[in-house]
């Protein structure tokens, strides 16, 4: 069974910082391309970075470019996302995901597992 486990959210003042870690099981994550994604209430899911199974290839919503980095470590089936000078408008439900191949994708429809979410609140 495969599972994607998030954690590392939580509240933090605008300027903060937080790392999210996300943990695969059941699957080779070290193939595939692994994606962060965001829901904030009332919105659709959104695309944030995504990463490609090597890590050489990595793209990220304009919003948060300059801001956040993804990262992943397959060794640990754990890929990450960084987030710093976070504002009030990034506050979501963040969500890891799995892709179906290799490369690096923003589409929603490019990933078949997703983990539970975890929150992010950022006060102003």
């Amino acid at each position: 069974q495969v599972q994607l486990v998030e954690s590392g959210g939580g509240l933090v003042q605008a300027g903060g910082s937080l790392r999210l870690s996300c943990a695969g099981s059941g699957r080779t994550f070290g193939s595939y391309g692994m994606g962060w994604f965001r829901q904030a209430p009332g919105k659709e899911r959104e695309f944030v970075a995504t990463i490609s199974w090597s890590g050489a290839i990595k793209y990220y919503a304009d919003s948060v470019k300059g801001r956040f980095t993804i990262s992943r470590d397959n060794a640990k089936n754990t890929v990450y996302l960084q987030m710093n000078s976070l504002k009030p408008e990034d506050t979501a439900d963040y969500y890891c995901a799995s892709g179906k191949r290799m490369g690096a994708d923003r589409r929603v429809s490019e990933y078949d597992y997703w983990g539970q979410g975890t929150q992010v609140t950022v006060s102003s």
